[in-house]
Parts: C-alpha cells; structure tokens; sequence
C-alpha cells in the first residue's frame, strides 16, 4: 500500500509541470497541436522504455491488454483526445495557476463516477470534500466576482477535468493490464488523434524545435506520470488514487507563481483555502 501511494504522489508531482510549462510552449504553439505532440511525447518516450525493458527482460510477468478490454481502450483514448484539446484551450484563457487549481476537479469527476458507474465506495467525508471542490472550482470559474461573469477558460479545463474523471475510470478497469503497454497505447492513439484534428480545423505544425520541447514535457508530465498512477490505481482504486493526486494542482500553482509572477486576485485565495481544505478531506477518509 505504502509504494502505491508513492506512485500516486510521484505520479501528481510529474503531472503538476504540465500547466504551467504549457502555457509557455502556447506561446507560439496552437492548442489541438500542443494536445497531440505531448501525448505523442508520451507513447515514443514509453514504447522505447519498453524495448529497454524487453532487452533486460523486466516486466515479463505483465498481462498485456486483450479484446474484452477493447471498449476500456477505445473510451480512454477517445476521452484522452478531448481531455488535454480541452486543457490547451483554457490555458490560453485562462492564468496556469487557475487552470492548475482547477484540475482538482478532476477529483470530483472520478470520484462520482466510481461510484456511480463503477460501485466503489466513497467515504463520508468524501461528500463534503467534493461539495468543497465543487465551492472552489465555481469561485475560480468566476471572471469578475461584482457581475459573476463566468470565464470560458475555465469552463474549458472543468470539461477537461470530466474528460479525464471518465478516463480514469476506464483505466482503472485496464490497470490489471501492463501500464507501459497502455500508456503508448494512450500516446499513440490520443497523440495521433490530436495532430489529425488539428490538422483538420486548420492549426499549423509547430517548428521542430518547439515539437521536441513538447514532446519531452509529454513524456515526463503525461507519460511518467500516467505509468506510476495506472500502478497506483492497482492497489488504491480510481477514487483513492485521484485523492492522493490531488496534490498537483497545488505544485502546479507554486509553479505558476514562480514563473509567471502571477499575482491572482482574493477570489483566487478564498478558492484555495476552500480547495485546500476539499483535497486534505479526500485524503482522510478515503477507504481502503
């Protein structure tokens, strides 16, 4: 239990680079294409993991995926296309510490699902932690606090977060499964998806340069980061394991801080505190 809730924070602490180093790289890169190279960053970066792997014979024992989980595989690359078109999009909306706190909803999103769609059991104060983030992520949703004016940045990352809380929820179907096998799966199939479609609406490709960049921040925040949770969800489950990776957002925001110099506003301090306050009662009763 204990090296899995390892992975599940190694694996938060990977994926919280991703905002705020985005958001630099959506400087001269459009949205669908940043989408597709940092999962693409992901599948080549794991699938030469794997030849290594192989050569050293590490990782025999894994069960690799087959046709009954075919729908779980479809589902999750689908919702992985979506999920990160979504995220670029607000965060050229959006500040990359907002849209940073506000992947916390992604919390809420598996957790409801678990237990809706998947029957695991939620804790009872779990409920509340939920209706806090909820609190939260409605007060960072906000554009002017006086007119309540809701900011489509955010509702971009909101609907990311839902993408990503039924993902995550397919994947913990598949997590008995090789996780190097469905992280390339998921970097190839959502990488490729992507780059098709930003194609289609007209995104120009990004300079070589600027492909490499993100195809390495896709490898360690996307590809990394979704190999420890998958090992993690093993043990934990899809609700625990959101609740322990509820702490990038909060490295995320640090982040921001530190390399945009982003002075938010007190709405953005009350959503803290409250969020805050959500993720460490998601992390005291969640059941084992």
């Amino acid at each position: 239990m204990n090296r899995a809730i390892f992975y599940a924070v190694l694996a938060a602490a990977l994926y919280a680079l991703n905002s705020p180093l985005s958001k630099l790289l959506l400087n001269s890169v459009p949205p669908t294409m940043m989408a597709g190279f940092l999962y693409l960053g992901a599948g080549i970066g794991m699938a030469l993991m794997g030849l290594a792997r192989r050569k050293t014979g590490y990782g025999k024992q894994e069960m690799c995926l087959t046709k009954k989980d075919l729908p779980y595989t479809l589902g999750m690359v689908a919702l992985d296309i979506a999920a990160p078109i979504f995220l670029m999009i607000g965060l050229t909306r959006t500040t990359a510490a907002n849209a940073s706190l506000l992947n916390s909803f992604e919390i809420v999103a598996t957790s409801l699902i678990a237990l809706l769609v998947f029957k695991e059991i939620i804790g009872k104060q779990l409920w509340i932690a939920i209706g806090l983030i909820t609190l939260s992520s409605i007060l960072l949703s906000v554009e002017d606090a006086s007119s309540f004016q809701f900011s489509f940045g955010s509702l971009f990352v909101l609907g990311a977060c839902v993408c990503w809380g039924l993902e995550n929820n397919c994947t913990r179907c598949l997590s008995r499964s090789d996780p190097l096998e469905i992280v390339v799966i998921k970097g190839f199939g959502s990488g490729i998806g992507s780059v098709i479609i930003g194609l289609i609406v007209g995104e120009a490709l990004p300079l070589w340069s600027d492909i490499l960049k993100i195809m390495l921040l896709g490898f360690v925040a996307y590809g990394l980061s979704i190999y420890f949770y998958v090992y993690a969800q093993r043990d934990l489950g899809a609700a625990k394991t959101s609740a322990y990776y509820a702490i990038a957002p909060f490295i995320g925001v640090l982040l921001s801080f530190i390399i945009f110099r982003e002075i938010p506003g007190v709405l953005f301090f009350i959503a803290l505190g409250i969020m805050i306050a959500g993720a460490w009662l998601v992390n005291r009763d969640q059941p084992d």
